[in-house]
This record gives C-alpha cells, sequence and structure tokens, in this order.
C-alpha cells in the first residue's frame, strides 16, 4: 500500500470478538488494548455518534440485512424487464442484449428529454454524459447543456439511487443506442422516428419505469427470487449472535421494511437458516424471535410523513387483520404499513435514540434523517470495489499528488508582474490521462463518489443524510455499543493546504487591517469604565464562557446538554 494513501482508525475491539471467524484485526500498538480495523471492516462517520445513546436499532431488510448477490440478481432483474417490453410491442431484438455489471453505477440522473446518463456534482454541474453507450465529448454537452448544468427537475430528472435500479439504468442505456443507432430510425434530438412513429426519449423512460415496478410488485421477480435462495441472496451466519448482542446490550431491535409479509418472511427465513441459534451451544430460533417489533408492507417514504393504517398481520395466511391497530406492539407479531408517528410512540422512542440502517438514500436515509431526526447509518456495498481500487490503484493517486506538485512549481516565484506564461500543456493532458485512468478503475462510468477531484452527488447525500456508512451492516459487531463514532475535521481549503508548522505572521500592508477578535480588556485602549448604579445596561459586554457551551458535535445526550446549560446558566450569575 502506498503510503500517500495509507490510512488506520484506531479502534477497540468489541468484546468477545476474537471467537469470530477472520476478525479483522491488524497491527497491535506497544499498549495492547487497541487495535487497527481493516478498512472492510470499518464504519465511516460522518457526524459524530455515541451508541451508548441509541436506544433503539432499526433496520431494513433488502440490500440490508438481505444482500442480493452481484451480478446474478440485477442480471435477472435485466432479463425480466426485457421480457415486460417485448410483451407490450418493443423490438424482439432488445433480447439480445446481456447485463454488463461494469457499466452502470448509482447515482446517475436520467435526462428524460434528451435521453441522457448523467454524472453530477452535489450542484448538477455534469461530469460524465452518456448517450447509450456513447460517451459525449464536452462540446457535444456544451451543445445540450449550456454551462454544462443541468438543474434537478423532477419531471425531467430521474434519480437512479438504488441498487434495483442498477438493471434499470443499464437497460436505458441499450434501449436509447439501440433506437439512436437502428437502421430503421432517424434520431432527432428528443426521440427517434420510424416512419410515422415518433417515439420519444421520455416514452421509452416511461416504459421502462412502467415495466420495472410492474417486475417487482406484479412479476416474477420475488417468486424467481424465492426459487433459489442460495443463488441470488447472501447470508451471515453471525446475523443471529449479531442482533443477539444488540439486545444484550440493553437496546431494542426492530425490522421495518418496505417488503410484504409473504415474501419478507421467505427471505428472513433463509438469513436465519442455521441449525444454531445466537450461539453455536443455542437451538435454531424463529427469526421473529430476534426482533422486537416487525413492520412491513411500510411504503418508506410515505411511513414519515402521512403515513398508512397500522394493521396486524396474520402470520400464517400473511392476511391483514381488519380494523387499525392501536398498541401494544407485541413480541413476535407483525404489523403492516403505519407511520413514524404512530410506530415511534408505540415504542416509546425520541428521534435520536433511533439509529436506522438501510440502503436506500432517499427512501431510508434523507426522510428518515431530515423528517423524523433518526440517526442514519448507510448502508453501500459498493465500499467493496472503492477501497479496493483506492488502495490497490494508489500508485494513480500518488502520480496524481505529485503532478500537482509539478504543476504548482510552473508558477513557483511569479507574481502580478510576470509577463511571460509558462507552458502547462504537458501537465494539464497528464492530469486528464492519469485521472482518466483512475476512473475506469473503478468501471466504465467511475467512482460512485467522484470523478477525478470532484464529488458526485451520491457522495454529497452520503455527507449530508448518512451519520454513519460502511459496506455491511455487520461491521457493527467489530464495535464495542459503548463505541464514540468521532467525525473526522471537514477543512476547508485554507486548512487542508496550510500546515500547522507554518508560522503565520499577520502582515499589515496598506490597505489591509486587521481583524483581530481577541477581547478589547487585552488591548492596551482606555476604555471608560461605567459604574454599575449609573448604568441602565443590564450587561455592558459578555462575559467569555468558562465552560464548554460550543455544540460541536451532534451527538449529546440529554444529560449532557443539560448539564452544559447548568454550568452556562452558573457562569453568567457569577
Amino acid at each position: 500500500m502506498c503510503d500517500t494513501v495509507k490510512h488506520f482508525e484506531l479502534d477497540y475491539v468489541a468484546p468477545g470478538l476474537s471467537a469470530l471467524p477472520d476478525p479483522g484485526v491488524g497491527e497491535q500498538p506497544s499498549s495492547g488494548k487497541k487495535w487497527y480495523r481493516k478498512a472492510a471492516h470499518r464504519i465511516f462517520v460522518n457526524r459524530s455518534l455515541h451508541l451508548e445513546n441509541i436506544k433503539f436499532y432499526g433496520f431494513d431488510m433488502d440490500y440490508t440485512l438481505a444482500e442480493y448477490k452481484s451480478p446474478q440478481y440485477e442480471r435477472l432483474g435485466f432479463n425480466l424487464v426485457k421480457e415486460r417490453l417485448t410483451s407490450l410491442g418493443y423490438p424482439q431484438e432488445i433480447l439480445e442484449f446481456e447485463y454488463d455489471p461494469s457499466f452502470p453505477v448509482r447515482g446517475l440522473w436520467f435526462d428524460s428529454h434528451y435521453g441522457n446518463l448523467l454524472k453530477v456534482d452535489a450542484y448538477g454541474n455534469i461530469l460524465v454524459c452518456v448517450h447509450g453507450f456513447e460517451f459525449l465529448k464536452h462540446s457535444q454537452v456544451y451543445e445540450l447543456y449550456p454551462n454544462k448544468f443541468l438543474q434537478l427537475d423532477e419531471s425531467r430528472v430521474y434519480v437512479l439511487n438504488t441498487l434495483f435500479n442498477l438493471p434499470e439504468t443499464y437497460l436505458l442505456a441499450c434501449l436509447i443506442d439501440f433506437f439512436t443507432n437502428s437502421p430503421q430510425y432517424t434520431r432527432e434530438k428528443t426521440g427517434v422516428k420510424g416512419g410515422e412513429l415518433f417515439m420519444s426519449f421520455k416514452s421509452i423512460f416511461q416504459d421502462v419505469r412502467g415495466a420495472v415496478d410492474w417486475v417487482h410488485i406484479q412479476g416474477d421477480l420475488k417468486d424467481r427470487t424465492i426459487k433459489d435462495l442460495e443463488l441470488y441472496v447472501k447470508k451471515d451466519e453471525r446475523l443471529p449472535m449479531f442482533l443477539t448482542h444488540i439486545r444484550e446490550s440493553g437496546a431494542k431491535v426492530f425490522l421495518l421494511t418496505n417488503s410484504d409479509y409473504n415474501f419478507t418472511d421467505k427471505i428472513m427465513t433463509h438469513l436465519f437458516d442455521f441449525p444454531h441459534g445466537a450461539r453455536p451451544e443455542e437451538p435454531h430460533r424463529d427469526w421473529k424471535t430476534y426482533f422486537d417489533t416487525i413492520v412491513v408492507d411500510a411504503r418508506k417514504p410515505l411511513f414519515f410523513g402521512e403515513g398508512t393504517i397500522l394493521r396486524q398481520v396474520n402470520t400464517k395466511t400473511g392476511a391483514l387483520k381488519v380494523g387499525t391497530h392501536m398498541g401494544p406492539l407485541s413480541k413476535e407479531q407483525v404489523y403492516s404499513g403505519g407511520s413514524c408517528d404512530v410506530f415511534t410512540d408505540l415504542i416509546g422512542a425520541k428521534g435520536k435514540d433511533v439509529l436506522y440502517v438501510g440502503d436506500h438514500i432517499f427512501g431510508d436515509i434523507l426522510k428518515s434523517k431530515k423528517i423524523r431526526g433518526w440517526r442514519t447509518f448507510l448502508i453501500v456495498p459498493e465500499l467493496v470495489r472503492e477501497l479496493h481500487v483506492w488502495t490497490d490503484k494508489c500508485q494513480l493517486f500518488a502520480e496524481l499528488q505529485s503532478l500537482d506538485v509539478m504543476l504548482g512549481d510552473m508558477y513557483k516565484n511569479l507574481d502580478s508582474s510576470t509577463k511571460e506564461k509558462p507552458d502547462i500543456s504537458k501537465i494539464r493532458s497528464a492530469i486528464r490521462d492519469v485521472t482518466h485512468k483512475m476512473d475506469l478503475a473503478y468501471g466504465m462510468m467511475g467512482s460512485l463518489f467522484r470523478s477525478g477531484s470532484r464529488q458526485t452527488f451520491f457522495s454529497s447525500q452520503v455527507v449530508r443524510y448518512a451519520d454513519l456508512y460502511a459496506a455491511s451492516y455487520i461491521n457493527l459487531i467489530y464495535y464495542p455499543f459503548s463505541y464514540m463514532f468521532r467525525a473526522p475535521a471537514m477543512l476547508m481549503p485554507h486548512e487542508s493546504t496550510v500546515a500547522h508548522e507554518q508560522r503565520f505572521v499577520m502582515e499589515l500592508e496598506p490597505p489591509r487591517v486587521s481583524r483581530q477578535r481577541t477581547s478589547s480588556r487585552e488591548d492596551n485602549i482606555p476604555s471608560k469604565i461605567l459604574e454599575r448604579a449609573h448604568s441602565l445596561i443590564p450587561h455592558v459586554r459578555p462575559e467569555t464562557p468558562q465552560c464548554v457551551t460550543h455544540n460541536h458535535d451532534e451527538d449529546y445526550s440529554d444529560e449532557e446538554s443539560d448539564e452544559k446549560s447548568t454550568c452556562a446558566n452558573n457562569n453568567s450569575t457569577e
């Protein structure tokens, strides 16, 4: 591994972890009390979170507890949607397309007006533009999108954010490429024309969307999945032990999924299909016994808003019982629908008491965070590949850093009086080539999180809404339930590029003015002191706090917040 990208997190090992296969511990410092976790086992932190304050752990099922195998599962969905489209009248030739996992990546925008897949940054600036299988050049992108920018307009743009969207992403590219280049059709700016028939790219997108929904709701996807669970669903024998560890820590566990009960029961039965229970010496138990509360048909993100009627499920037939369930929520019972308001009231949870673990940046993470204040843990299975490239291709990152240094050296000792212009064309070309190699190391569309030095739209959503993120929920098993996840400092360029060793001297060159923020009492400027008896002003000046009053982290318990308030109040009365 290159020194330029080598980084470890100094963490404690969770109790009892030594008995686990491949615990993923690395070097042991001289103290013997701390361990370095492997990158694949780590949980990454956007906002500090103290697990000690979490009283409820919630889990999604699809692509969270149940990780669907790639590319087998995407290929199944891709083929079923193709078959559905041909049954609707699409050409039989499209059945020849085969799923290519190296092409699609999550987080792309589909522009239904021009039929383009777009990789954009946090603000809608276009990083990559693909029409079918054709990667458009800069000049072509500028023709379609002035300033290489597109606003997120839901009437035009569809964000392909989920892992379920990967087959759909590739099929859209296949269909656009087919109709655009087929001799039977003439390419137009917003669609294709064949004789008297005009097919807009928007109509193609709507057909694909409808076919995808049909396959998931009415089609054979669930039946085909259940018929061959070993082929499509990955299971981890540590799951029963992991959920038991959570409950033994004093917290409660709930399952909250959009899937219906019958499908959920089949998947969860498979995930817990081991001859033993939570420990090798314990007998096998039904999967429902590992959860305090189970909710299916949640219809997230609607669940986090107005929600639906909460009903109890007959676990023998899968039918819903008549009437609204008013509570309480019993163990080993299953409930359907409901809303976050009703749910949290019935389980006695507050917003920050809950850590919800899911894979859907919008349905699971954004809405639960933004509307209800739940703490959020995003599952990003692609991190396995991302971290592999980040470490395996470290020579490319090192090369890019050296090129940056060379570029800086070209301007060394030059200022505004310089007339000659340094030739940086070769360095710029080299930077483009290295960046391109870096992107292709991840796949045709590049990294999920970045394009060169620019972070993607998906990346910005992860930073904004996910408190924690990791490749798998099971990474929690490598941390004690008293663990304090501490967010790294988010440095601005003036902080990340200026070393602390550099002594910065404030040179007051005209017309620059010093903007000191030290107290006026520390200056040698005489000030008129007002006697309290002659002043009508309650406080002449603010008092410098003598204890912590600034909220540096989002994660504070109520007790800690109360202590801070008391300290501040005492300070103000002294």
